[in-house]
């Protein structure tokens, strides 16, 4: 089975939190990781942009991803969120198992 990290970013961490704890309620991943406080550089509205945000990482079975994506789009607050699926290529075997007995129909 494959796995997959979901890297997002929220306007704070109160949002990314919000949204980690609706992943793992519902079963599309195992846990989320919320990094409080970052600074993005980015071009936006014809300029450069620089803000303050908050990073989410989830783990996921590769299986959950654009349900993971699209659940993730209906929760967030920006019109247009990053919401990136990186692929697991190895990992501890044991923790990949975890993540699958906690997602999905498995875990209901």
């Amino acid at each position: 089975m494959s796995h997959s990290l979901i890297y997002v970013t929220a306007s704070n961490a109160e949002e990314a939190k919000h949204i980690g704890r609706s992943l793992v309620a519902a079963r599309l991943a195992a846990c989320a990781n919320v990094f409080p406080e970052m600074v993005p550089i980015f071009w936006w509205d014809g300029a450069v942009q620089e803000d303050s945000e908050a990073v989410l990482i989830a783990k996921t079975r590769g299986d959950l991803v654009d349900t993971v994506i699209e659940h993730v789009r209906a929760v967030h607050s920006y019109d247009c969120p990053a919401v990136l699926a990186v692929p697991i290529s190895a990992g501890n075997a044991p923790f990949l198992d975890w993540i699958d007995s906690e997602t999905g129909a498995s875990a209901r």
